[in-house]
């Protein structure tokens, strides 16, 4: 028996040895590992630090306010209203977004899904998602709205949310990625490529700051989307489809962080390993919308380089009417397009500048100092033409040219059947553009039917103001043609027929004379003669001199 209890005591002891020095073994790896990863995040931090001395672009154009160094390895500051670039740092460099790529999610879901439309989770969407990855607590069979996942996705940055929406709105995830990317180049994003709709790691998933910042112009641009990405606590609460979900958001940025910035219109953060900190935010002051990105930075540096980058566009540059100084460019008030002559009975001038969004304008530089010319390229609705501003090859923002509403006028025209009983009446307004659409028909009475409705619809008579004013031009061009031609050619024949009146009047002289000649001659013809006679006789008597004498007179006879 002693012998047993013994081999069993020394087993005993072994397993307690080797469990012990499993322990110890752990510890020390858990302290290695801990260590190491202290010393990674210090080099990073590091990185982060050596980057501030990298260059930035925007500071090297003659005259820009100077931007502030960040730690960022690219950065943008965008005006959302005109596309101008305030802040440039690296913009083009293509980078890993992590979670910042849901703004893209959420942009295409609301585009192509009601907010109230009921979605059911599948579990190949939760499966799909990384077991480590962020999520709402999602559970297969669940039925929650778009609405509800769109606080889950922008709130908890939950990757299974956009699995299930994008099933739900493509089929799979990978139609939905490529919806994304198709709307990314419908954006001019150039540089950005999707893999995945939450932003998970791949080698191919890459975005860079300029293009994020297209996909945040556009995604600011919905209110809903903003109330929800400004959001930092939401709770769904539990019904008979979906259980209770908690929403808490980890944006230092949003009311109550240590960052909170007052002016904030929405913000999504993202991270992965790979892409370390990455941030898309907008904030809105004194006529600006301001959207800045941050990628590749470390915590919490992202959310000091957004106010910073805030700060510094709200104090360097404004928003300017530059209808306020502009001198260059007048629309006369003159002639046919104005006042009683004006066809349309109208006394406003035909074309007008549209209410411009404004142009910015760094605080650094004047009015004065800033380029502007005609384009015609890339026109906005119902404009002609636009004016546009820039300093030193950057877009300042530009102003519209458009038909002057207050030029408008309502054309009635009356459609009659043979027996000429009145058919229907519309109106259209001249406030139309030049595709031929906004020419509205007169108000329906309360008390007609559908079948009047439909029958109005079909006879309704759509004009294009456009087309009446190139024909009346036409017209009027053609008239001045035809005025000119005419006074030319009247011109011509009235000529030759004081040509023609001139010769006659000559030949008539020429005849009156030779008949005058003839009866001159007529009338002295016998003078002629006896002047003839003379000149013999005293030719002869010059040739005989004897004979002059010869002749003797007759004695006179002497009076008795």
């Amino acid at each position: 028996m002693i012998p047993f209890f013994k081999s069993n005591i020394v087993h005993a002891m072994r397993r307690t040895g080797v469990f012990f020095c499993a322990v110890v073994i752990l510890l020390v790896t858990q302290s290695h590992f801990t260590l190491e990863a202290s010393a990674t995040q210090d080099e990073l931090n590091q990185e982060s630090e050596d980057r501030k001395s990298e260059p930035v672009q925007t500071n090297e154009i003659e005259n820009w306010p100077q931007g502030p160094a960040i730690g960022a390895e690219g950065a943008i500051l965008l005006e959302a209203n005109t596309g101008t670039l305030l802040y440039a740092k690296n913009i083009d460099e293509k980078l890993y977004p992590a979670s910042i790529t849901k703004l893209m999610c959420c942009l295409v879901a609301v585009e192509n899904c009601e907010l109230d439309e009921v979605i059911t989770v599948s579990q190949s969407a939760i499966d799909a998602n990384a077991s480590d990855g962020s999520s709402m607590g999602l559970t297969a069979g669940e039925q929650l709205t778009l609405e509800e996942l769109l606080y889950g996705i922008l709130i908890n940055s939950a990757n299974e949310g956009c699995n299930v929406v994008a099933e739900h709105i493509a089929g799979s995830i990978d139609a939905y990625v490529d919806m994304m990317n198709a709307r990314a180049a419908t954006l001019g994003c150039t540089g950005t490529h999707f893999v995945t709709a939450n932003g998970l790691y791949n080698e191919d998933h890459y975005t860079t700051a300029h293009d994020m910042a297209l996909i945040g112009v556009a995604f600011f641009s919905h209110d809903n989307l903003c109330r929800i990405a400004s959001t930092p606590r939401y709770t769904i609460p539990e019904t008979a489809t979906h259980g209770e979900h908690v929403l808490h958001s980890k944006n230092k940025l949003y009311a109550g962080g240590d960052y909170e910035y007052a002016d904030l219109v929405g913000s999504k953060t993202g991270f992965t390993n790979a892409s370390r900190q990455t941030l898309v935010s907008c904030a809105e002051r004194g006529g600006m919308r301001l959207v800045a990105v941050i990628l590749k930075e470390e915590s919490p540096l992202q959310f000091a380089d957004t106010v910073e980058l805030f700060e510094y566009g709200f104090n360097n540059f404004s928003m300017i009417d530059p209808d306020e100084f502009e001198t260059g460019y007048t629309i006369s008030n003159s002639g046919f397009f104005n006042s009683g002559t004006d066809i349309f009975g109208s006394t406003a001038p035909l074309l007008a500048t549209a209410p411009s969004a404004g142009v910015v304008l760094p605080r650094t530089l004047t009015f004065a100092d800033l380029s502007s010319g005609i384009s015609y390229d890339d026109l906005s609705e119902n404009a002609i033409a636009k004016i546009e501003y820039s300093y030193s090859g950057v877009n300042l923002g530009s102003t519209d040219i458009v038909l002057n509403p207050d030029a408008a006028v309502s054309f009635n025209f009356q459609l009659r059947n043979a027996d000429g009983s009145s058919v229907s009446e519309s109106s259209a307004s001249a406030n139309a553009s030049d595709t031929g659409e906004g020419i509205t028909d007169s108000p329906e009475s309360p008390d007609s039917g559908t079948e009047a409705e439909t029958t109005e619809e079909k006879e309704k008579i759509y004009i294009n103001v456009y087309h009446v004013l190139f024909t009346i031009l036409g017209i009027i061009g053609a008239i001045i043609v035809l005025f000119i031609i005419y006074k030319l050619s009247r011109g011509y024949f009235a000529h030759r027929k004081r040509l023609a009146r001139i010769k006659r009047e000559r030949g008539k002289i020429i005849k009156d004379r030779n008949s005058l000649r003839r009866d001159f001659r007529r009338r002295n013809s016998h003078r002629s003669s006896q002047n003839t006679d003379k000149l013999i006789l005293k030719r002869k008597s010059d040739e005989h001199p004897t004979r002059k004498h010869s002749r003797r007179r007759p004695p006179r006879k002497r009076p008795k």
